[in-house]
């Protein structure tokens, strides 16, 4: 066995030995494994060896490393618990507003180019497109039209919209969510999201498009937002350790 051989093999065979612990309960979920200098020394390997084994467990998604406190199993099904990849108005309700959301549209349609490339749908594909307004405040404020592609969208088409989320009918139909990739703009308001949102076509908005993945990287949902720069703004927390984003109402 060559020496590079032989340094990949320890950490492996360490992976594994630590993974074995914590799938049979030794290490629970939430709790801190050892440090690692207490673990490099009790697997007589140095530190850089014993990162190669922890950096495994992390791909595995069985370990969450948080600079500054330490090494931690993960809770089970870290990768995609909903609570930290909520609807904007589950956002808005975790925060005591009144929301209220009104379905405007729902059917069966071809997808325009842009969200038949961006959800990668076969040519003539058709996906649910879903339009709702969300009433904040006794307003309305956010004009969102949401492709959902099939099979998840046949699942999920009859569903009450008025009450149930998107992300919970994604749930409900067994459909894991991964991530999203989301980016906020500024824009101005046009002719069709200025009818639902009664305000003047050209007042300022934030505009937001959110890419929803499943475990095995597929697109699932694209969602387009168009929300009123009148009556709501992002808010920050920035902290060495993340970023926290929330909506609130302008004051």
């Amino acid at each position: 066995m060559t020496p590079d051989a032989g340094h990949e093999a320890r950490y492996r065979a360490i992976a594994a030995d630590l993974a074995a612990k914590i799938r049979s309960g030794e290490y629970a979920p939430g709790e801190a494994l050892p440090p690692q200098r207490e673990l490099s020394a009790s697997y007589g390997v140095t530190l850089m060896t014993l990162r190669q084994a922890l950096r495994l467990l992390s791909d595995e998604k069985l370990i969450v490393q948080q600079p500054g406190r330490g090494t931690f199993v993960a809770p089970p099904h870290l990768a995609y618990q909903l609570d930290s990849l909520r609807s904007l108005a589950d956002d808005l309700r975790k925060q005591g507003h009144d929301v209220r959301t009104v379905v405007t549209g729902r059917a069966m349609r071809r997808a325009p180019a842009r969200v038949a490339a961006r959800l990668r749908l076969p040519p003539g594909e058709t996906a649910l497109r879903l339009e709702r307004v969300r009433e904040f405040g006794g307003r309305p404020a956010v004009h969102q039209v949401s492709w959902v592609r099939r099979p998840v969208a046949d699942a999920i088409r009859d569903r009450d919209f008025t009450v149930v989320t998107l992300y919970s009918a994604l749930a409900d139909a067994g459909v894991v969510v991964a991530r999203a990739s989301e980016v906020v703009r500024p824009g101005l308001l046009d002719s069709a999201a200025a009818r639902h949102l009664h305000e003047p076509q050209g007042s300022p908005v934030l505009v937001s498009t959110r890419i929803t993945y499943t475990l095995d990287a597929t697109p699932v949902v694209y969602d387009h937002a168009t929300v009123l720069g009148s009556m709501m703004e992002i808010r920050t927390e920035r902290a060495a350790t993340g970023l926290s984003v929330t909506w609130g109402a302008t004051s």
